[in-house]
């Protein structure tokens, strides 16, 4: 730990317990020219949990924008903190208008056929063919998976479609598909609270198998037939990437919206990601989450140090149409003090992170096509100006694995779903087959 720190933070380990900071560099994109150098700390602070002391030292060292007297506790937290929630693909939604914690089943609502799925059904009086559903499913293990219907109903479509939800988001996210496309195209889509997150439980053992067979599960219960397709948004790409790996033969297409990368994947080159400060802040990120949670939940929550709102719309993380997407778009909500108080969903979000960028089972960059002859394709969708994703490692990715249809918006960021005309392209483009030369990469 002490050593990844040194990494991190370009200091030098000088003995066991003592590490003394040198100058950090921080990325000119993070740091917009404003590389200020400032006096060292004067004080000696303890991180009981790492294992870490500071002395005094007489050097200095340079970090983006941060007072002075800042501890080195509240930097490495900041810097973490900022890692996890704008460079790691938040959705921007107003989680605190969103139910957060499971409501009790209710036998009352429930109009379907089977006990284990609770619908309430509204169907608009201005479309016959259009549909607004919610309800839940109950999961073989007993767990409860909360759902919403949108599109056309399920027995009048031609697709099916599922989506994956990102970091701190819900089946509430904004997908920009219009209504009059899905009457078009006869599309039913279902978007879902991931364990955890919403009206869903969590489920403390989390993992990518698990995530795959929940969305199994949700298809079968609401009977999508023997395939159905699936679009994967920012880190709702890794329950979406297990599904390629164990279930290829339910897919009958599958879509990744700037997905995040995990720099754990064996496959990634040394020289592509060794500059990447993404790398060190995610396994350090990683490394708190999981072996000192109760210093993140403090942090999280205390009051004494801004935490979180030092990102709300910083083009620091954001690209320019990221920012107009922003400036109609509650911040991170979610993520505010008085829910990361509520145990389960601290919780549920910190094995969301643990699972997302630890160590997996498998490394997505050395599958074989899992659709082999058949019409099912896997089409990536990456913004070239993305501050979250580097565009590079998405056209390593593309490159790495030819089965892939990889298309790039020119002037795109990290909030592609917030774009109508994007999300209809992936629709098209996924559905039909189109191949819009708008968003054909064009690499250097």
């Amino acid at each position: 730990m002490r050593h990844l720190l040194g990494n991190l933070l370009g200091g030098t380990r000088c003995s066991a317990n003592h590490f003394i900071p040198e100058e950090i560099h921080i990325p000119t994109y993070l740091n917009e020219g404003s590389n200020r150098t400032v006096p060292a700390i004067k004080e000696s602070v303890n991180l009981i949990a790492g294992g870490v002391t500071l002395q005094p030292h007489p050097r200095s060292f340079s970090f983006p924008e941060v007072n002075p007297k800042t501890t080195f506790l509240e930097m490495v937290l900041r810097r973490v903190m900022g890692m996890m929630m704008g460079c790691l693909g938040i959705s921007c939604l107003r989680i605190t208008d969103q139910p957060t914690r499971p409501a009790p089943p209710s036998e009352c609502d429930s109009i379907s056929a089977s006990d284990d799925v609770d619908v309430d059904v509204n169907v608009d009086p201005k479309s016959s063919s259009s549909l607004s559903s919610s309800g839940r499913i109950k999961l073989s293990d007993g767990r409860y998976l909360a759902y919403k219907e949108r599109g056309v109903p399920k027995n009048q479509s031609r697709y099916k479609i599922i989506i994956v939800h990102g970091f701190a988001s819900n089946k509430e996210m904004n997908f920009m598909a219009s209504q009059k496309l899905m009457d078009e195209l006869g599309i039913y889509l279902v978007q879902f609270d991931r364990a955890g997150y919403g009206e869903s439980d969590p489920f403390p053992k989390r993992s990518l198998k698990s995530e795959a067979s929940d969305i199994q599960e949700l298809a079968d219960q609401l009977q999508l037939g023997s395939k159905f397709y699936l679009i994967g948004v920012s880190v709702g790409s890794y329950p979406t990437w297990s599904c390629v790996k164990d279930l290829p033969h339910r897919l009958a297409g599958v879509a990744l919206v700037v997905p995040f990368i995990n720099y754990r994947w064996a496959s990634l080159p040394v020289d592509l990601i060794q500059d990447d400060y993404r790398k060190n802040l995610s396994r350090l990120a990683v490394w708190i989450a999981r072996h000192t949670p109760s210093l993140l939940h403090w942090w999280l929550t205390q009051k004494m140090f801004p935490s979180s709102s030092v990102l709300d719309r910083n083009p620091k993380f954001f690209s320019n149409k990221d920012l107009e997407v922003l400036k109609n778009t509650p911040g991170y909500q979610l993520l505010s003090k008085s829910k990361l108080k509520e145990e389960p969903i601290f919780h549920s979000l910190r094995k969301d992170f643990i699972v997302a960028f630890g160590k997996w089972d498998f490394d997505p960059l050395t599958l074989d096509d899992p659709f082999g002859q058949s019409e099912c394709r896997l089409h990536l969708w990456q913004g070239y100006e993305d501050k979250v994703v580097p565009v590079e490692l998405q056209r390593y990715v593309a490159t790495r694995l030819p089965w892939i249809k990889y298309y790039e918006v020119p002037d795109g960021g990290h909030l592609l779903v917030y774009d109508g005309n994007v999300c209809e392209a992936i629709l098209r483009s996924l559905l039909l087959g189109d191949d819009p030369p708008l968003y054909r990469p064009k690499f250097d």
